[in-house]
């Protein structure tokens, strides 16, 4: 869920590099190398990079109880190549006059959009661990005062009413000191009031909000976009959250909201890690008609709705099984995880901005005792101390292949509503937390236990266990595809592939 909860090593970063094509309606599925693009598409580009793996931090972020306000849906389509980079999921938003450009990680678990403010006056306190990694994202903010274009949102807004969480719209204006005449009438021009949003491990966030125009960039001078009035939070004071977030929920702040595709969708397949220093590739991140054009051979389980967290991804799990064959074992789930209760409390939540997925007691227990019992290799103990996993082992490594299948691991299958079956790849699972050493690799399960108190979602399916599948969100239907893809070859079929 909302970003910063359990984000790891890498993020993908998205640079905005645009391509406008012109085609006929798309026939084709999206790992098809001769897919035709919707007219008016829009095709992005981002960026790879990888640092240091980060030793996960518990806990999960809080939701806000946003309202849904329905956005008018616009005719084009979005692609973005997404790469990358520690921590989660970046992307380039270029805002104001002159441009300048802010990265940005991208969220489906949260709906504000939201970028640091002023280089000197930003104070992100318990960030060193951001502000020291040289390899990491670059820590830019944004300027207001040096884009003439930039202006403060007003209290009567309908943004402004929705970021203060209020029934009563005349709240923020009272707030701001608005007289009972001009409320009555909606003429007060105050500006909205300060705001402050909450993320999980403590995060916190607070500012105000700002509209400007953001630009889209493409890679002909006939290729670029700019939707002005773009509203965003403009935030001076963070703690635990030093980079702005796109929220990708359904909120009227989210940036699929404000571009107008809430009611279409969108979809991604997230390159394995093993590409994350590979600068030659990207992962598509699309939204629109095109993202969801010709996907009824895919799995697709419905999307819950929650009473007071309607404006995030939450799907109903009903078993996980471990390994396949004759010798496999099955696990069924509490209620919790199959529905959401009428206090909005329960079900699986689909999070880019978590990176492990994590499961609530006994269930998180069982699954480690099973995998346990199957898995002969000997464990690797000091990683486990070192890395915060639960689980870690020292598997054979041969032929020079640092990411060998050759010896494998029990694969794990998550069983969604209606039938949906996901077997995650072999790297979704374990994964590889150093350099081969006497001829052993050690490989840790990246799972994790589900801490809090039982509000909000029971459990979180985090953004490394979607690498190598294609996550459709087909929000006009209210459902959730998956299938297993080769999203390496699904990059070069959408040319965001560089070739050496």
């Amino acid at each position: 869920m909302a970003s910063i909860a359990a984000r790891s090593f890498f993020v993908l970063v998205l640079v905005l590099v645009l391509v406008l094509v012109s085609g006929e309606a798309m026939g084709q599925t999206l790992a098809n190398p001769k897919t035709k693009f919707l007219k008016d598409s829009l095709v992005l580009g981002l960026v790879h990079s990888r640092t240091s793996l980060l030793t996960p931090k518990r806990g999960y972020n809080s939701l806000s109880r946003k309202r849904i306000k329905p956005m008018e849906m616009g005719n084009d389509d979005v692609i973005e190549p997404l790469r990358e980079i520690r921590d989660g999921y970046l992307m380039s938003l270029t805002l104001g006059t002159p441009p300048q450009v802010i990265q940005v990680y991208m969220d489906t678990g949260s709906d504000l959009t939201w970028v640091p403010c002023g280089n000197l006056s930003f104070d992100c306190q318990d960030c060193d661990e951001y502000q020291n990694n040289v390899l990491g994202p670059k820590l830019a903010a944004f300027l207001p005062t040096h884009s003439s274009t930039s202006i403060r949102d007003t209290c009567g807004s309908s943004f402004c009413i929705d970021i203060h969480s209020s029934d009563n719209p005349f709240d923020p204006c009272t707030i701001a000191g608005c007289s009972l005449a001009t409320l009555v009438k909606g003429t007060c021009p105050r500006p909205c009031p300060s705001f402050s949003y909450t993320y999980g491990a403590s995060g916190l966030v607070i500012g105000t909000l700002t509209k400007d125009v953001i630009f889209i960039h493409g890679n002909s001078p006939n290729s670029s976009r700019k939707i002005p009035k773009f509203c965003f939070g403009c935030v001076g004071a963070t703690y635990r959250e030093p980079i702005g977030i796109a929220g990708f929920g359904r909120g009227l702040l989210s940036l699929p909201s404000q571009l107008g595709f809430s009611h279409k969708g969108f979809s991604h397949c997230f390159l394995p890690f093993k590409f994350s220093n590979n600068p030659n590739f990207s992962s598509p991140l699309i939204l629109g008609n095109l993202a969801i054009s010709s996907k009824e051979h895919l799995k697709f389980t419905p999307l819950l709705k929650s009473p007071f967290y309607p404006n995030y991804y939450y799907i109903g799990l009903e078993s996980i099984t471990i390994g396949n064959g004759e010798n496999y074992s099955r696990f069924g789930v509490s209620l919790q995880l199959r529905e959401i209760d009428t206090k909005g409390n329960g079900g699986i939540l689909i999070d880019s901005g978590t990176t492990y997925t994590h499961l609530p007691e006994p269930l998180y227990s069982q699954i480690i005792s099973n995998l346990e019992s199957l898995i002969s290799y000997p464990r690797a103990k000091e990683h486990e101390l070192n890395t915060g996993f639960d689980l870690c082992y020292k598997v054979p490594y041969k032929n020079n292949t640092f990411f060998s299948d050759e010896f494998e691991l029990p694969s794990i299958t998550f069983h969604f509503l209606n039938n949906v079956s996901v077997v995650l790849p072999q790297g979704n699972s374990f994964y590889a937390m150093a350099a081969p050493s006497n001829s052993t690799v050690v490989k840790c399960l990246l799972f994790q236990s589900m801490d809090g108190d039982g509000d909000g979602p029971a459990g979180i399916f985090g953004s490394f266990q979607q690498q190598n599948l294609e996550v459709v969100y087909d929000l006009e239907k209210e459902r959730l595809g998956f299938e297993g893809m080769d999203c390496a070859s699904v990059a070069v079929s959408q040319g965001l592939h560089k070739k050496e």
